[in-house]
Parts: structure tokens; sequence; C-alpha cells
């Protein structure tokens, strides 16, 4: 039976050599170093104003998810219909 003096000696030199292999070990750098290595934002497009007060409309009703891609769907294609009559 291991006493608890030779239980704690096998856990130090266990450590000890885990410990060696752990340090010995090096990281590298990525070989590309530039900054823009991150994805870069896309840019916004300007929205429209008709795009503008149909998400306004959606916001004051309430409306979130599959029933506001809808709402603003066909709030668009109103808002382009009757641009295109009015020219």
């Amino acid at each position: 039976m291991m006493t608890i003096t030779s239980r704690a000696a096998v856990v130090a030199i266990a450590s000890l050599l885990f410990a060696g292999t752990a340090s010995a070990q090096t990281t590298t750098a990525p070989a590309s170093s530039t900054p823009a290595a991150a994805p870069a934002k896309k840019a916004e497009k300007p929205r429209s104003p008709e795009s503008v007060a149909c998400s306004k409309q959606a916001d004051e009703k309430g409306l979130h998810g599959k029933e506001r891609k809808k709402f603003r769907s066909d709030c668009l294609k109103e808002a382009k219909a009757g641009a295109a009559k009015s020219k």
C-alpha cells in the first residue's frame, strides 16, 4: 500500500516530466502577418426612403421574423409600383 508521501512524490515527478514537455512547445507566428487577416465587414448599402418607411411601419405593428419579412416585401413592391405609376 502506498503512503501519502509516496503518492505525493509520484505526483511531483510526473508533473515535472509533463511540465518539461509543455514548456518545450513553442508557438509560431502565422505565416502572413498582415493586419487585414480578419474578415472585413461589408460596406452597408444606403437604404432607400421606401425601405426605411416600410421598416418603421413594421416596427409600429410589432412584426418580427417571417411576418415582418413578408410585410416589408409587400410594402416595398407597393411603394415601387406607386413610384413607377407617378413617373
